[in-house]
């Protein structure tokens, strides 16, 4: 059932798009910058540091490690020190690999991480920090350059700080984006209570998936929160319906790390 401004759910709904909307970005986001990175490391393969891909696949194993156990409730104190201690190790190897290959795709990989973990652990600032640095290295790929500002702004958004994010998501980018940066746009105006301008974002962002065929359910239901009734999209049709391609990390065949999310974090 249509949510409407009237209805009683809708307070809550709105709220909990607030809070939550940003967050469903970044994922969308995450799965753009597998796909891209991967595309990025084909162009590219060719000119591979293998010592920082080496110093990479450290950085990516310990990623996994402290993501599985953070996703502990039950960790008694031991554990929890030790996860405490390899989450500062992930940083200062990041920070390493960052320091002696700083303009590499593996460097931009690790600052990903970083600011994943950091989102993980609500510190949205930090990782504004964190996504600011990404954006500084030039990889000359306009579609990483695209999901590292869309991020930056999502994590501006997720640390209260609404013009910094306005600021940032403003920006020209590669068309295929334009949807998700139109949600992320809706999303920043609907936290500054700017209903309207929210609309009109959620609207454009519509359109777009419409011209491509695409549908998202969540961004249907921040625009039925609002009281905007989006109109049907007819997907393309598929004769075959082909399972999802896994995607290799980086440090063994060049995709981007993990895209199950968040940031937003």
């Amino acid at each position: 059932m249509a949510l409407t401004p009237n209805s009683p759910n809708a307070d809550n709904s709105m709220q909990a798009l607030k809070q939550y909307g940003s967050y469903i970005v970044t994922a969308i986001l995450l799965a753009l910058a597998a796909y891209f990175g991967w595309t990025y490391w084909q162009d590219n393969h060719a000119r591979v540091d293998t010592v920082a891909a080496d110093h990479y696949a450290d950085i990516q194993r310990l990623n996994e490690e402290v993501s599985l156990a953070s996703q502990n409730p039950d960790l008694e104190t031991e554990a929890q020190e030790a996860l405490v201690q390899s989450r500062t190790q992930l940083n200062k190897d990041i920070d390493a690999l960052v320091i002696q290959h700083g303009e590499s795709i593996y460097a931009w990989q690790a600052l990903m991480i970083k600011a994943r973990q950091q989102v993980d652990n609500d510190e949205f600032t930090a990782a504004s920090e964190t996504l600011k640095k990404a954006l500084e290295i030039d990889l000359g790929d306009a579609g990483l350059k695209a999901i590292t500002r869309l991020r930056y702004a999502t994590t501006l958004l997720a640390a209260g700080d609404t013009e910094a994010a306005l600021a940032a998501a403003n920006n020209d980018i590669p068309s295929s984006f334009e949807a998700s940066q139109q949600e992320l746009l809706g999303d920043i105006y609907l936290a500054q209570s700017n209903k309207d301008a929210a609309i009109q974002s959620y609207n454009n962002a519509w359109e777009l998936l419409r011209s491509r065929q695409e549908t998202r359910a969540v961004l249907a239901l921040k625009m039925e929160s609002l009281g905007s009734m989006p109109e049907p999209i007819e997907e393309q049709a598929r004769l075959i319906q082909a399972p999802p391609t896994p995607v290799q990390p980086l440090a063994e065949a060049g995709a981007v790390e993990g895209t199950t999310s968040e940031v937003t974090q």
